[in-house]
């Protein structure tokens, strides 16, 4: 009883560090401009008024902006699951010299600081002429995301018996058939993951964005640069724009976490 109890406040409380900010935030998005300048404030939501929203999507910008942050994102996923699932089935299918230190590189890759490489990146993508592209943006976006998308996928291809493969040979699948019929309708819980973790990556990444990036701005990148003068109901109606589509994704891709955590379905 007192576990399931302290289980119980665990999980309330997991959820209310998660749940209360995006609440704070989502709140004054979606209220009458003069609650959000009121004092002190309610805790719960007054009068509902869309007009913030509107007003941030009528600035001049703003759906560009939106627009450049999906094609980013999307690129970003598209390209961590490509590079990354390939690369997670050999370092979990075979063995070769070196694999632990292969392993510990692929983790190095984040222990360099995005504000050292963004710099030289910019002058090899103006030399490229690649600069100011979506295109740029996304394969920066993408080195930041492939490191989780090859360990995450190779330790699940790892949980895949190779018996179900030998299996499929037997029966006359080629290697590309077993794997396309048999892992991965297995491995799609944990590359739905990983796709959150790359489109998150990407959507919330601002520093690369906006160093690559003078006129075709990412979302974030776009904010940073007028929120500093904007008002602030424009600035919570931002702030929750930027949290909302990884929400959205999330709650799309529901599914295939519930699947990987055990839990049939939902």
């Amino acid at each position: 009883m007192i576990r399931r109890v302290g289980l119980v406040l665990a999980v309330v409380l997991l959820s209310a560090w998660v749940l209360l900010p995006i609440y704070l935030i989502a709140v004054p998005s979606v209220s009458v401009r003069q609650s959000v300048y009121a004092w002190p404030k309610n805790f719960w939501p007054g009068e509902f008024s869309a007009d913030t929203v509107r007003f941030f999507f009528s600035v001049e910008g703003v759906w560009k902006a939106t627009r450049k942050s999906l094609v980013v994102a999307g690129i970003t996923v598209l390209l961590s699951l490509l590079l990354g699932a390939p690369a997670g089935y050999a370092l979990a299918r075979y063995r070769f010299t070196g694999q632990n230190a292969y392993r510990l590189a692929i983790l190095l890759t984040r222990a360099f600081p995005i504000v050292i490489l963004s710099i030289p990146l910019a002058v090899r993508f103006i030399r490229l002429g690649m600069y100011d592209t979506p295109l740029a943006v996304a394969l920066v976006h993408t080195a930041l995301a492939l490191p989780f998308a090859v360990l995450v996928s190779a330790s699940l291809f790892v949980g895949i018996p190779r018996e179900l493969e030998e299996a499929a040979w037997t029966l006359g699948c080629s290697r590309l058939q077993a794997f396309g019929r048999i892992v991965m309708p297995l491995a799609l819980p944990g590359l739905a993951a990983t796709g959150i973790f790359a489109f998150v990556t990407s959507w919330n990444e601002v520093f690369a964005a906006s160093i690559l990036t003078l006129r075709e701005r990412t979302l974030p990148a776009f904010l940073l640069a007028v929120l500093g003068d904007a008002p602030l109901p424009f600035r919570f109606t931002g702030g929750f724009l930027l949290i909302l589509p990884a929400l959205v994704f999330m709650f799309a891709v529901r599914r295939y976490l519930f699947t990987l955590w055990g839990i049939a379905s939902r």
